[in-house]
Protein backbone atom coordinates (compact mmCIF):
# COMPACT_ATOMS: atom_id res chain seq x y z
CA UNK A 1 0.00 0.00 0.00
CA UNK A 2 2.73 2.51 0.84
CA UNK A 3 4.21 1.62 -2.52
CA UNK A 4 1.30 2.94 -4.61
CA UNK A 5 0.66 6.41 -2.54
CA UNK A 6 3.76 8.23 -4.42
CA UNK A 7 1.83 7.32 -7.33
CA UNK A 8 -1.50 8.40 -6.19
CA UNK A 9 0.04 11.83 -4.95
CA UNK A 10 2.17 12.45 -8.50
CA UNK A 11 -1.70 11.37 -10.46
CA UNK A 12 -3.51 14.08 -8.42
CA UNK A 13 -0.46 16.79 -8.93
CA UNK A 14 -0.75 16.30 -12.35
CA UNK A 15 -4.32 16.58 -12.68
CA UNK A 16 -4.14 19.81 -10.93
CA UNK A 17 -1.91 21.19 -13.23
CA UNK A 18 -3.90 20.03 -16.14
CA UNK A 19 -7.12 22.04 -14.99
CA UNK A 20 -4.63 25.07 -14.85
CA UNK A 21 -4.41 24.74 -18.19
CA UNK A 22 -7.77 24.14 -19.73
CA UNK A 23 -8.88 26.68 -22.63
CA UNK A 24 -12.61 27.78 -22.22
CA UNK A 25 -13.45 28.49 -25.53
CA UNK A 26 -14.96 31.88 -26.90
CA UNK A 27 -18.32 32.01 -27.87
CA UNK A 28 -19.14 32.71 -31.23
CA UNK A 29 -20.38 36.08 -32.27
CA UNK A 30 -24.26 36.26 -32.58
CA UNK A 31 -26.21 37.78 -35.62
CA UNK A 32 -27.83 41.16 -34.58
CA UNK A 33 -31.43 41.08 -35.04
CA UNK A 34 -34.60 43.47 -34.80
CA UNK A 35 -35.41 42.05 -31.31
CA UNK A 36 -32.20 43.24 -29.81
CA UNK A 37 -31.93 46.41 -27.47
CA UNK A 38 -29.02 48.42 -26.46
CA UNK A 39 -27.77 47.55 -22.25
CA UNK A 40 -27.70 51.34 -21.98
CA UNK A 41 -30.61 52.80 -24.25
CA UNK A 42 -32.60 49.71 -24.38
CA UNK A 43 -33.50 51.08 -27.51
CA UNK A 44 -33.39 49.14 -30.55
CA UNK A 45 -29.45 48.45 -31.78
CA UNK A 46 -30.16 47.93 -35.41
CA UNK A 47 -31.65 51.49 -36.14
CA UNK A 48 -28.78 53.45 -35.17
CA UNK A 49 -26.00 53.98 -37.48
CA UNK A 50 -22.20 52.63 -37.58
CA UNK A 51 -20.56 50.22 -36.05
CA UNK A 52 -22.00 47.89 -33.03
CA UNK A 53 -20.76 45.97 -30.54
CA UNK A 54 -22.36 42.64 -28.32
CA UNK A 55 -20.35 41.31 -25.35
CA UNK A 56 -20.61 37.68 -23.98
CA UNK A 57 -20.24 37.67 -20.30
CA UNK A 58 -18.39 35.12 -18.58
CA UNK A 59 -20.44 34.28 -15.72
CA UNK A 60 -23.66 33.30 -17.48
CA UNK A 61 -23.42 33.47 -21.29
CA UNK A 62 -25.46 36.55 -21.99
CA UNK A 63 -25.36 38.71 -24.24
CA UNK A 64 -24.93 42.66 -23.68
CA UNK A 65 -25.85 44.56 -27.07
CA UNK A 66 -24.47 48.14 -27.24
CA UNK A 67 -25.53 50.81 -30.18
CA UNK A 68 -22.05 51.48 -30.22
CA UNK A 69 -18.51 50.42 -29.70
CA UNK A 70 -17.93 53.29 -27.78
CA UNK A 71 -20.63 52.43 -25.09
CA UNK A 72 -19.00 48.21 -25.26
CA UNK A 73 -15.93 49.90 -24.56
CA UNK A 74 -17.62 52.32 -21.04
CA UNK A 75 -19.28 48.83 -19.79
CA UNK A 76 -15.92 47.63 -19.43
CA UNK A 77 -14.36 50.17 -17.99
CA UNK A 78 -17.25 50.30 -15.15
CA UNK A 79 -16.02 48.91 -11.75
CA UNK A 80 -15.93 45.09 -11.96
CA UNK A 81 -17.57 44.92 -15.30
CA UNK A 82 -14.14 44.00 -16.90
CA UNK A 83 -13.54 40.74 -15.19
CA UNK A 84 -17.14 39.36 -16.09
CA UNK A 85 -16.72 39.33 -20.37
CA UNK A 86 -16.04 36.28 -22.25
CA UNK A 87 -15.41 38.61 -25.28
CA UNK A 88 -16.72 41.36 -27.18
CA UNK A 89 -17.56 41.54 -30.87
CA UNK A 90 -17.68 44.64 -32.87
CA UNK A 91 -18.68 44.82 -36.65
CA UNK A 92 -15.25 44.93 -39.08
CA UNK A 93 -16.11 47.88 -40.88
CA UNK A 94 -13.86 46.94 -43.79
CA UNK A 95 -15.07 47.45 -46.88
CA UNK A 96 -18.18 48.97 -45.39
CA UNK A 97 -20.73 51.04 -48.20
CA UNK A 98 -23.24 52.42 -45.83
CA UNK A 99 -22.91 53.67 -42.37
CA UNK A 100 -26.17 53.28 -41.44
CA UNK A 101 -26.33 49.74 -42.44
CA UNK A 102 -22.80 47.74 -41.11
CA UNK A 103 -21.87 44.82 -42.54
CA UNK A 104 -22.74 42.22 -40.72
CA UNK A 105 -19.10 40.88 -40.19
CA UNK A 106 -17.60 40.49 -36.54
CA UNK A 107 -14.18 40.81 -34.98
CA UNK A 108 -13.35 40.27 -31.53
CA UNK A 109 -12.60 43.47 -30.03
CA UNK A 110 -8.90 42.43 -28.99
CA UNK A 111 -8.16 41.41 -32.79
CA UNK A 112 -9.12 44.96 -34.09
CA UNK A 113 -7.52 47.94 -35.24
CA UNK A 114 -9.37 51.18 -34.54
CA UNK A 115 -10.09 54.56 -35.66
CA UNK A 116 -10.67 57.17 -33.35
CA UNK A 117 -10.85 60.93 -33.81
CA UNK A 118 -12.05 60.60 -37.35
CA UNK A 119 -15.44 62.46 -38.95
CA UNK A 120 -17.97 59.90 -38.49
CA UNK A 121 -20.05 59.75 -35.28
CA UNK A 122 -22.03 56.87 -33.30
CA UNK A 123 -25.28 56.45 -33.72
CA UNK A 124 -25.97 58.80 -30.17
CA UNK A 125 -24.21 61.63 -32.36
CA UNK A 126 -20.53 61.10 -30.80
CA UNK A 127 -17.09 60.49 -31.57
CA UNK A 128 -17.12 56.60 -32.79
CA UNK A 129 -13.77 54.07 -32.30
CA UNK A 130 -14.51 52.49 -35.95
CA UNK A 131 -12.74 49.45 -35.72
CA UNK A 132 -11.26 47.20 -38.85
CA UNK A 133 -10.10 43.68 -39.26
CA UNK A 134 -7.27 44.99 -41.17
CA UNK A 135 -4.60 47.50 -41.09
CA UNK A 136 -5.05 48.37 -44.36
CA UNK A 137 -8.55 49.15 -44.06
CA UNK A 138 -7.94 51.26 -41.11
CA UNK A 139 -5.76 53.09 -43.15
CA UNK A 140 -7.58 53.81 -45.61
CA UNK A 141 -10.65 54.76 -43.87
CA UNK A 142 -8.13 57.31 -42.03
CA UNK A 143 -7.47 58.69 -45.36
CA UNK A 144 -10.60 58.96 -46.15
CA UNK A 145 -12.09 60.42 -42.53
CA UNK A 146 -9.32 61.23 -40.69
CA UNK A 147 -8.66 60.16 -37.29
CA UNK A 148 -5.66 57.69 -35.66
CA UNK A 149 -4.62 54.07 -35.68
CA UNK A 150 -4.80 52.61 -32.50
CA UNK A 151 -5.26 49.11 -30.76
CA UNK A 152 -8.14 48.27 -28.45
CA UNK A 153 -5.94 48.55 -25.26
CA UNK A 154 -4.70 52.12 -26.52
CA UNK A 155 -8.26 53.69 -26.95
CA UNK A 156 -7.32 56.31 -24.06
CA UNK A 157 -10.38 56.24 -21.38
CA UNK A 158 -10.79 60.36 -21.94
CA UNK A 159 -11.80 59.79 -25.65
CA UNK A 160 -14.27 57.19 -24.34
CA UNK A 161 -16.00 59.60 -21.93
CA UNK A 162 -15.75 62.45 -24.01
CA UNK A 163 -19.70 63.65 -24.44
CA UNK A 164 -18.89 66.82 -26.21
CA UNK A 165 -19.70 67.51 -29.92
CA UNK A 166 -17.68 65.78 -32.55
CA UNK A 167 -15.87 68.26 -35.36
CA UNK A 168 -18.15 66.21 -38.11
CA UNK A 169 -21.06 64.21 -38.73
CA UNK A 170 -22.14 60.92 -39.92
CA UNK A 171 -22.40 60.69 -43.76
Amino acid sequence: MKAILPFVVLGAILLAGCREQEVVARPGPQDLTRDVSGFFCGMIVADHPGPKAQLHRKSNGEILWFPSVRDAIAFTLMPGEARDVAVIYVNDMTGYADWQSPPPNWVAIDSAHFVIGSDMTSGMGIGEAVPFGTLAAAQSFVTAHGGQIVDYKDIPDDYVFDLGPSDGGAS
